[in-house]
């Protein structure tokens, strides 16, 4: 039987180039909890700048929470977190000069976004639910560029 073996992706051979990243999700709140959040009423704090940190803080640690992910050298990141209809929409976008992507930055930061406003607002909206988390786009690299059709 042959042994599996979990290995690293090798890219040393692999040229460093500008990488950018950008991903995103949303969740479903009730209309009582976002005029809450609107009106700094959330007894945990403030909702949109807590998740904020929450997605740099995740950027910076991907590679401790997912195990074949490369460390990178992040160069910047920018997380919009913004109240509309029926719920809270987060965007990420993370950027490195690195021989990959961070893709995965950006995923696994905007989880932690979405994630954080849950966890804030659990005690007052058990039916809040998190959908839609996505790569939006990306540029750099051999692959090229990439932008999801709506």
């Amino acid at each position: 039987m042959p042994e599996n073996k979990i290995k690293m992706t090798d890219i040393s051979s692999k040229e460093e180039t500008n990488r950018t990243a950008v991903a995103g999700g949303f969740i479903k709140l009730s209309k009582e909890t976002l005029v809450l959040i609107k009106s700094g009423q959330i007894p945990k704090g403030d909702v949109i700048r807590l998740s904020e940190a929450a997605a740099v803080s995740a950027v910076k640690m991907t590679p401790s929470i997912v195990p074949l992910c490369h460390p990178v050298r992040i160069t910047g990141c920018r997380a919009d977190i913004n109240p509309e209809k029926g719920g809270i929409r987060v965007e990420v976008e993370v950027k490195a000069f690195d021989r990959t992507g961070v893709e995965m930055e950006a995923l696994t930061a905007a989880s932690a976004a979405l994630l954080n406003i849950y966890d804030m607002v659990k005690p007052i909206d058990r039916s809040a639910s998190i959908k839609e988390i996505k790569l939006i786009k990306k540029t750099g690299g051999k692959s090229g560029d990439y932008e999801r059709e709506s």
